[in-house]
Order: structure tokens, then sequence, then C-alpha cells
């Protein structure tokens, strides 16, 4: 299981998966070039979905359908520092998979 942290430092925006950075994967989709940010629904967030998703599955093209729907209900709401795990990915997509709203 993979643990993916964020955390505003003195240095700046800072997120890791499994204790190194996470890449922004801009090379597949650029939302926001090498950017991240969270607390609100914008570019900058939509690349940090895309990046955990694409991370996550493995796969840009299911990453990219889901990106939005997860920048909003997920990213938008961090908090300065956050943690999630990649069963908190699976217990979130599960909901959409299964058609919630």
């Amino acid at each position: 299981m993979k643990t993916y942290i964020g955390d505003r430092t003195i240095d700046g925006i800072l997120v890791t998966v499994d204790g190194e950075p996470l890449q922004p994967r801009d090379d597949l989709k650029d939302y926001a070039g090498a950017d991240f940010e969270w607390s609100y629904e914008g570019p900058a967030p939509r690349q940090l979905a895309f990046a955990i998703l694409t991370d996550h599955f493995g796969d840009g093209t299911r990453a990219e359908a889901l990106t939005e729907r997860f920048m909003r209900d997920v990213v938008a709401n961090f908090q300065n520092e956050w943690e999630m795990s990649t069963a908190d990915i699976d217990d979130v997509v599960s909901t959409y998979d299964a058609g919630a709203a």
C-alpha cells in the first residue's frame, strides 16, 4: 500500500509518495505544469489530483477521466497537511464506479 503525503513547508509545497517526490505527470496532461496545490479548485489542484490518480492506477487515461471529480471531492478539501493511502483512494473511487453522485 502506498501513502501520499502533502505538506506546506517553509520551502514551499511538498508532495511525496512513500517518501519520494510525487511526479506531476505533466508529460501526460499539463493542467498546471509541475505545480501542485490543494484546498481549492483550480489548475494546480487538478494537476495534483491527476498525478495522484496516475500514480495510483498506473494509467493516465483512467486518471484523466476521474481527475475533475477527485480534485473537487478530495484535493480541494485537503488541509495544509494531509495524508492519503491507496486504500483511501480506492474507497473514493469505488463510489464513482458505483455511479454515486
